[in-house]
């Protein structure tokens, strides 16, 4: 799984799902395509949010030995910021809010990183890191100077008078009042799509990481097949007769991992879009004119993968 369309279902499922199985899978294929920043920074995601399940305790050693070497290859910042829930850019893009999760991987060399916030001026630093290295970056916030400073307000009396109580003042004709007309209370809102696509999603999720399971599983007996045949003196490249049924079971078994990888990443991206239905459908507000009714999902194909879209009026 370490082509390019691999790793674009990939980023899909990362993108409406940011779990530790998808960073796992995200990351080795990084690694795979050597792009070590992006590698490290999924598989230490993936690290500290491993799960303490067996099924996928003897993947732990992988992900651990692929970090350390993209880690190797890669510098990184460790930013701390004076305002909780500032935002954290580095070299002009967004890396996350403060406190930050980690360190941020970067390419070896000189780094901007800025932390914004309403209210507040931006606090930057540059920083310069190499190889293997961390630089640590404090940003310092303070409050952003008004633009001008406001009028103190004044209070005036009818008649002339500057000062309360210096004179006294009649009732003020107006307009006579509107009444208002009291608003309806708002509708119960039907929880039942909510559960029954919460449990899609968990279902979706739980089909993908089996499918992950597995194919790694599968990948093993590949490895050790394939080593057991060179160790035999015979190769798959131009398999002699005595080997061809175990270099057509080996290829058989290549197949079977592609498939359970492209299995995996298309239920990452359908629990992911089943999971923003059912958050979409509890925060929506709900309009006065508008009936509510069971939401529809419906899937589409194009030339580069698929999607789900999610249809109903809430």
């Amino acid at each position: 799984m370490s082509d390019p369309y691999a790793e674009a279902e990939l980023e899909s499922a990362w993108a409406l799902n940011p779990t530790f199985d998808v960073a796992y899978n995200l990351g080795n294929t990084k690694y795979q395509l050597k792009k070590h920043r992006e590698a490290a920074q999924h598989l230490s995601f993936a690290l500290r949010h491993w799960p303490l399940v067996k099924t996928v305790a003897k993947l732990k050693p992988t992900a651990e030995q692929r970090l350390a070497e993209s880690r190797a290859q890669v510098g990184a910042v460790a930013v701390t910021v004076g305002m909780a829930g500032a935002e954290v850019l580095v070299d002009g893009k967004a890396v996350g809010r403060a406190p930050l999760e980690g360190e941020v991987f970067v390419e070896p060399g000189e780094h901007r990183v800025e932390a914004r916030l309403e209210g507040y001026e931006t606090a930057s630093q540059t920083v310069r890191v190499g190889k293997g290295a961390t630089a640590k970056v404090e940003l310092a916030m303070t409050l952003a100077k008004s633009e001008a400073p406001g009028a103190a307000p004044s209070t005036h009396a009818a008649g002339g008078a500057s000062t309360l109580g210096a004179g006294v003042v009649g009732p003020v004709a107006g307009p006579p009042a509107v009444p208002v007309e009291p608003q309806p209370p708002p509708e119960k809102r039907n929880w039942v799509p909510v559960i029954a696509l919460g449990a899609a999603s968990a279902v979706g999720l739980g089909v993908g990481i089996g499918m992950t399971v597995a194919g790694s599983n599968v990948l093993d007996d590949v490895h050790a097949q394939r080593q057991s045949i060179r160790n035999a003196g015979g190769q798959c490249a131009k398999p002699s007769t005595s080997f061809a049924d175990d270099c057509a079971e080996l290829s058989s078994a290549g197949e079977h991992v592609d498939t359970l990888g492209h299995v995996a990443g298309a239920a990452y991206i359908a629990s992911g879009v089943l999971a923003a239905a059912a958050l979409t459908y509890a925060l929506w507000p709900r309009g006065e004119t508008r009936t509510a009714g069971p939401p529809r999902v419906v899937a589409t194909a194009h030339p580069t993968g698929a999607s789900v879209v999610v249809l109903g009026a809430w």
